[in-house]
């Protein structure tokens, strides 16, 4: 690939090698920082061979990219606090139960749940002693309590409580998804236990905040509705906390979701922008110097206020280096550019690499820069506007190419009109940008005309309405897609071929695209026959009980619910989508289930189960049945007992302890998740 022939690219890969291990394999931050000083001081060592005696040798670039993949190993072990003594995971209880004094400071306000209000907080005390280290805060919703904000400070007495891994097969892993912010464990408390403490120290995430209310209180005396203002503060300061979930979901199913996080097209916009308003900068003494240290100076201001998330990081990086090549009349490439911005960015946020807006942004521009110009020339239109639109559309369809699969991936649906939304949207965005800027600027100054605010409003509200009638086409929405990985990595390798037979049309390029379309189906194939055909699952659902049947490509749902909250549970869905299933059927819940030459006895709330004719494996207890436990192990002597979520906590600890007693096996679905049988 000609994309291998940049040396940049070749270190980033390297980079991006090491970071995977790193997260991946546990080797000691000792380990790795003296793997890497050994194999730079080896680098050296042949740099200078090799300069002396005039010869290229091919051990100092395999060296070189061994010391880039230590490199990013280091770098991974380096920005995990956790490897570091002061960390305060070295400081928490052996006693689960006990309390402790702990110290924080908001660092930044999340989406908040039903019931709690979260928070990231760094932790600045364990008893008495410093530490560091961030964690996930739940507060209890309490109207009656004061806003909490970024940079306040609160002692509180509590315990810390491990993160969970969900407790349903293929559900979204929030544990590990908080575990690649270095978020390890979360704190539960009550407004009540919370004293604040007074502060005069201000983090840069503070000082933004701060802005962003600010910008915010500007705003509201001129009546923008909440889905406007929630519009306003997702495009321009980053943040999507407010955005209501229909909103939300409409953007996402009508494929233009990227619109309202800060990325590339943002960022490139207001370059654009600033390039324009601080020109006549460039007519003084070192004028292009001073122009590039402004703008780079203001880029990078507005990805502090946005949040620093992984699309406006990554963005602002790429086009601070356009910025610096273009004001200092240097030719760029642009590859080599988005190279040495995901390098930069990984050596600061190793784990971005696992973000998958991080991962979509690359994605995306790779596969614009790559596919567009072959899209763009297959036609050339004579008139502007046309033109405009053509562009629109090739540069949208090259941007899918490469988001596709991992999309697909992530979200399992493809919006089938999301080159319609982009081309309402996208040729526009640059007035709305440029718009809302002013908008801004002129309310701060208080000096906004209302009539201003009014037709903004107005644009915005025009914007979230046609991106909702396109959501709202569901025939050409396409949801619950099963992809794995596999067919993730199958489905690039057919994408890289085709554009490789578009742009040379021989034998060699249609012979490795039919290998990578031969490739793809033995993926489908292998995909098949890795799930279980037979499988039995007690899945975890609060309150109710809820049991899945497979055999082969069918599961049999048993429920004690409505159907409309059937339809609505996540559980099933996810389940399906995860093992490739498509046939679907509902039945009631049976007293015996046979399974091969496994027998499971449902025991619910009537207490029966004295089956003499069979004699149970496992028993399901559902309901909260009023029974004698150790009557029920003496009769039918199972050897493995089951709660769900339909039981009281009260019954499930009582039935826990007995199991204990009796060193018989218990499974509680609320704690160790779904109980999965393979027959």
């Amino acid at each position: 690939m000609q994309l291998l022939n940049f040396t940049i690219i070749k270190l980033t890969v390297c980079l991006i090698t090491g970071i995977i291990i790193g997260y991946f394999i546990d080797i000691p931050l000792q380990t790795s920082l003296f793997l890497t000083l050994s194999l730079f001081l080896i680098l050296a060592v042949s740099f200078f061979i090799a300069k002396n005696q005039f010869t290229k040798t091919i051990w100092f670039g395999i060296i070189s990219f061994l010391s880039m993949i230590s490199v990013g190993v280091l770098t991974t072990n380096f920005h995990n606090e956790i490897n570091f003594s002061s960390h305060y995971s070295h400081y928490i209880s052996e006693d689960k139960d006990s309390s402790q004094t702990i110290s924080f400071r908001i660092r930044e306000v999340l989406k908040p749940g039903n019931y709690y209000n979260k928070y990231v907080v760094d932790v600045l005390e364990v008893e008495d002693t410093k530490t560091k280290g961030k964690t996930l805060l739940n507060i209890e919703k309490d109207s009656l309590f004061p806003e909490i904000k970024v940079d306040d400070i609160y002692i509180t007495k509590t315990n810390f409580k491990n993160l969970i891994h969900p407790l349903n097969p293929n559900q979204f892993d929030y544990k590990n998804y908080l575990e690649k912010k270095y978020i390890y464990h979360q704190l539960f408390i009550k407004n009540q236990s919370l004293l604040k403490v007074s502060s005069k120290t201000h983090t840069i995430f503070g000082i933004a905040n701060n802005l962003r209310e600010f910008i915010n209180t500007k705003l509201k005396p001129y009546n923008f509705k909440p889905n406007e203002l929630a519009i306003i503060n997702a495009l321009f300061l980053g943040q999507r906390q407010d955005i209501s979930k229909a909103v939300y979901s409409s953007y996402t199913n009508a494929g233009a979701i990227h619109i309202l996080a800060v990325s590339g097209l943002h960022v490139g916009i207001i370059l654009l922008i600033l390039n324009f308003v601080f020109k006549p900068i460039e007519r003084i003494k070192n004028g292009y110097f001073i122009k590039t240290v402004i703008i780079v100076s203001i880029l990078w201001s507005f990805a502090v206020i946005a949040g620093l998330s992984a699309s406006v990081t990554r963005a602002v990086t790429m086009f601070s280096i356009v910025a610096i090549a273009m004001n200092l009349k240097r030719p760029t490439n642009v590859y080599n550019t988005l190279a040495i911005s995901m390098l930069i960015i990984l050596l600061f946020k190793p784990l971005f690499i696992f973000d998958v807006g991080f991962q979509l942004s690359y994605l995306a521009v790779f596969a614009i820069v790559s596919i567009d110009p072959l899209l763009y020339n297959l036609w050339k239109p004579k008139y502007k506007i046309v033109d405009i639109y053509w562009h629109t559309l090739t540069i949208t369809i090259a941007a899918q190419f490469g988001i596709i699969p991992v999309s697909l991936y992530y979200f399992h649906q493809f919006p089938g009109l999301f080159f319609i939304s982009n081309l309402a949207i996208i040729p526009l965005l640059g007035i709305i940008l440029g718009f809302g800027i002013l908008v801004i600027i002129l309310a701060t100054a208080n000096i906004l005309p209302q009539f201003l605010a009014s037709i903004f409003g107005c644009v915005i509200s025009a914007m979230n309405s046609v991106v909702s009638w396109i959501s709202n086409q569901e025939a050409f929405l396409f949801k619950d897609i099963p992809f794995s990985i596999l067919y993730v990595i199958t489905s690039y390798l057919i994408i890289i071929a085709l554009i490789q037979l578009f742009i040379k049309r021989n034998y060699r390029s249609l012979r490795f695209f039919l290998i990578t379309i031969l490739i793809f189906q033995a993926s489908v194939i292998y995909t098949k026959f890795q799930f279980p055909e037979n499988q039995f699952i007690i899945f975890h659902k609060s309150r109710y009980s809820l049991i899945g049947n497979v055999t082969k490509n069918h599961i049999t749902i048993a429920h004690d619910f409505d159907s409309i909250t059937l339809s609505k549970n996540k559980i099933i869905k996810d389940y399906t989508v995860g093992n490739y299933i498509n046939s679907i059927k509902t039945d009631s819940i049976q007293p015996i289930y046979l399974l091969n030459k496994k027998t499971i006895l449902v025991v619910d709330s009537l207490g029966v189960y004295n089956v003499k004719s069979v004699h149970p494996n496992y028993v399901l207890l559902r309901q909260s049945p009023k029974l004698n436990l150790n009557r029920l192990i003496d009769s039918i002597k199972p050897n493995y007992i089951i709660a769900d979520g339909s039981n009281y906590k009260s019954y499930i600890e009582h039935w826990e302890a007995i199991c204990k007693k009796r060193k018989l096996p218990f499974h509680q679905t609320s704690k160790k998740g779904a109980f999965i049988i393979n027959y």
